[in-house]
């Protein structure tokens, strides 16, 4: 069901960014402004990469099955892939035009009807994109936070583009609106790399270090005397689905069935920071005798030393693959 809203949602702004697209060509056609062209350009990324968008949404709500147990939630990273080489793409060509006519001056005209125009686009792209990031900030799904994200800057360069616009209508000064158009397919390559960069690192399984310093930051703060260590974490994300795998000491003596006991507490804990898309595979360690030194339990039946102090769990020693 959840999925289901999502894709509902991703189709509404789909057609809408369509009109908008509609819009900015007649904007270009009756202006003849490269700035006014580089943001139809945008916006035709945003049609393809939305489109993108709500296939990789459809294809990411399927459940795991024999071939897929980890889910279909990669796809998120392909469509960003995709998404980010399309709006470099768009960037570069913004950058060609904009200084082929620097070169070979081009006439704008009808620029306080282009001013007027460009505001109600931008305007729409802002909220739709505010809307869309927030959505997928809470369902955490990087497909809506990069469309998000894109759209809202779509709003925020259009807010640039009106000022650019007007200066050159005030001013007469033509050349300044290629000037613009370079500025603002920078800007989108810039944008465009983010993302890029983003999906490459999940298709790599890159460790999110964010997630990591959050898992790390809550474990310390709910901390049990028995959870003598932790180490060997790996955390990676299928899409909006997060996978932790990590390593548990407990006491050596504990039965099968405590030891199963505080799993499931430790994944409780855990749980509920980051639910509902997280699943675990903890394997419970027995201590080792160095580990004495380092254990907060107070009534042990094996301490072979003394207490001596108590480790603060840090990216460096969560992360090792080794006891301590």
């Amino acid at each position: 069901m959840s999925f289901q809203s999502d894709i509902r949602l991703q189709r509404n702004v789909l057609l809408v960014g369509l009109v908008l697209l509609l819009v900015k060509v007649y904007t270009f056609y009756i202006t003849s402004s490269n700035a006014v062209l580089s943001d139809a350009l945008e916006s035709l990324v945003n049609i393809v990469s939305g489109t993108f968008a709500l296939v990789s949404l459809k294809i990411a709500s399927r459940p795991s099955d024999k071939n897929h147990p980890y889910g279909h939630g990669k796809v998120e990273f392909i469509s960003g892939f995709i998404e980010g080489t399309l709006i470099i793409i768009a960037g570069l060509m913004m950058i060609g035009k904009a200084t082929y006519n620097i070169i070979v001056l081009n006439e704008v005209k009808e620029l306080m009807l282009g001013i007027l125009l460009t505001s109600i686009t931008g305007f729409v792209n802002f909220a739709m994109g505010f809307k869309l990031k927030k959505q997928g900030q809470k369902k955490g799904s990087m497909i809506m936070i990069s469309e998000g994200s894109h759209l809202m800057s779509d709003g925020y360069t259009s807010l640039a583009l009106i000022i650019g616009i007007a200066v050159v209508w005030i001013s007469g000064f033509v050349v300044l609106d290629s000037i613009i158009s370079i500025l603002f397919g920078v800007y989108v390559l810039y944008m465009g790399y983010k993302i890029f960069r983003k999906s490459i690192a999940g298709i790599m399984d890159e460790m999110d270090m964010d997630l990591v310093d959050e898992f790390i930051e809550e474990l310390n703060k709910e901390r049990k005397p028995d959870w003598i260590d932790v180490h060997n974490l790996r955390i990676i994300k299928f899409g909006r689905d997060v996978h932790i795998d990590c390593h548990l000491t407990l006491p050596c003596y504990y039965s099968l069935e405590k030891s199963h006991e505080q799993v499931e507490l430790f994944e409780k804990v855990i749980q509920r920071k980051f639910e509902p898309y997280t699943e675990f595979f903890i394997h419970a360690d027995s201590c080792i005798k160095p580990s004495c030194k380092l254990c907060t339990l107070k009534s042990c039946e094996e301490r072979k030393h003394p207490f001596e102090q108590k480790v603060i769990w840090d990216v460096n020693n969560v992360l090792a693959n080794a006891k301590h």
